[in-house]
């Protein structure tokens, strides 16, 4: 590791399974049982799987007919985000009591930087494992952590011991862990770029670490800068404990296709109002509108429309959703409509944070 590189000491926090895991603990009936939350067997999606459906093969993101052809006996369960998010807010903070700086990725995890801490307690693998019993003591459920020197590293390793463990990567241990891991399992690294990575004969961190820069910029463009600095453990970004919103959407899929645009119009002023409400509740305005069309075959098609002025309100949202919805004649019949928010008039503050080096 570079001494040029700082040495902050980061945790990543992931809850495990969290969506089906606050099934199951709400609804004891569901507790070691496969389920899957989010759309049914003949509609939508898998939003979460728990342990045990995870067994057959069942994972986020595959239809619910295909989760189904896995596991005959799983179990659909409907979303609870209002639930979700309440649960969410005991463990942030949680997290609050040990230090300002969490950055939040989605309502199941977060990075912590707890170089300097409320705790005062210097080893960020004893403060990992207290807030990792703290909540399943207080809220009844099972997390797992990744430790390190950044954010890059210590997301890596909170899959490592899942469910329910943790690993600490030190800063004399980053290179050598990085060496051996299989490239699939690099953050940032998906399911295209791992075959583009195969084909160029690249498997594991060492072979990656082994091309020059001017390769990787060559077949994988601004990305083998980060690449090739990350397989070397270097990657200074910083936990950020104002990210800042770039886009407020809401969507929904349909139990039957939708044929006609005069069904659609009525399923958008819903989807608006909801958008609406989020808005109005953050004070966030926009001016770029963007209309989501998932057709019956699954292709996605996106229109969107910028405005020179600020908007929030449902019926100016409507007027532009409107006009994208009627830009050009369906191809399908359609099973989910979004609509989303972008450009949005939120400004982005900057933290000045002295980091610290002493024992890890």
């Amino acid at each position: 590791m570079s001494e040029t590189v700082p040495n902050r000491k980061i945790i990543h926090v992931d809850m495990d399974a969290f969506y089906a895991s606050v099934e199951q603990m709400d609804n004891p009936a569901l507790r070691g049982k496969p389920i899957a939350v989010g759309g049914s067997e003949n509609r939508g999606v898998v939003a979460a799987a728990s342990y045990e459906a995870r067994k057959f093969g069942v994972r986020s993101a595959i239809s619910g007919v295909l989760a189904k052809k896995y596991c005959p006996d799983l179990i659909f369960v409907r979303p609870r985000f209002e639930r979700y998010k309440e649960i969410s807010s005991k463990i942030q903070k949680i997290f609050h009591e040990y230090t300002d700086l969490v950055e939040p990725l989605s309502l199941d995890e977060a990075y912590l930087d707890v170089t300097v801490n409320k705790k005062g307690n210097p080893s960020a693998t004893l403060l990992a494992q207290e807030i990792r019993l703290r909540i399943l003591d207080e809220v009844g459920l099972t997390a797992s952590a990744g430790i390190s020197v950044n954010k890059f590293v210590a997301k890596i390793a909170s899959d490592y011991n899942k469910p329910n463990g943790q690993k600490t990567v030190n800063p004399e241990e980053v290179v050598s862990f990085l060496e051996v891991l299989p490239i699939r399992k690099f953050y940032g690294v998906g399911k295209v770029t791992t075959e583009k990575m195969y084909q160029l004969g690249v498997f594991t961190g060492l072979e990656l670490k082994s091309k020059s820069m001017e390769f990787l910029e060559k077949h994988f463009g601004k990305s083998g800068n980060f690449y090739y600095n990350v397989v070397r453990g270097i990657h200074d970004s910083e936990v950020k404990s104002d990210r800042i919103t770039k886009s407020v959407a809401a969507e929904h899929t349909f139990d039957i296709n939708l044929s006609s645009e005069i069904f659609m119009l009525e399923q958008l002023e819903n989807i608006a109002n909801s958008l609406e409400k989020r808005l109005k509740k953050h004070r966030i305005a926009g001016k770029t509108v963007t209309l989501k069309i998932k057709y019956s075959d699954f292709t996605q098609q996106t229109r969107s429309k910028t405005l020179p002025y600020f908007i929030s309100d449902k019926g100016l949202i409507m007027e532009t959703v409107k006009e994208l919805l009627f830009q050009e004649r369906m191809k399908d019949s359609v099973r989910l409509l979004g609509i989303s928010l972008s450009n949005l008039n939120t400004e982005e503050k900057k933290t000045v944070v002295v980091q610290l080096k002493f024992a890890f």
